[in-house]
């Protein structure tokens, strides 16, 4: 069954990737790669979070919580490389 915070989630998320998309270019050059493939996983994550209520929920709810941990090593990919450039 679907979780009405999930999709509520999904679609604040996907508001928030159109502002993403929209400014790409700046944001690449300011906050680099890693924060945006983590905001991109976390996003992936939150729609196999909603399709796991229609179909498949065991394989989708295991590729969401893959998706957070990605996400994760992503976030701490980009700390450990902005903490070895202000070092």
């Amino acid at each position: 069954m679907i979780e009405p915070n999930e999709l509520l989630t999904l679609l604040l998320g996907c508001c928030v990737a159109i502002f993403l998309a929209a400014n790409l270019r700046r944001l690449r050059e300011t906050v680099g790669g890693e924060l945006l493939l983590a905001y991109a996983a976390l996003l992936a994550g939150w729609a196999f979070g909603v399709a796991e209520g229609f179909f498949l929920g065991v394989l989708l709810n295991l590729l969401e919580h893959v998706c957070y941990a990605a996400s994760a090593l992503f976030l701490l990919s980009h700390c450990i490389r902005r903490d070895d450039e202000t070092a």
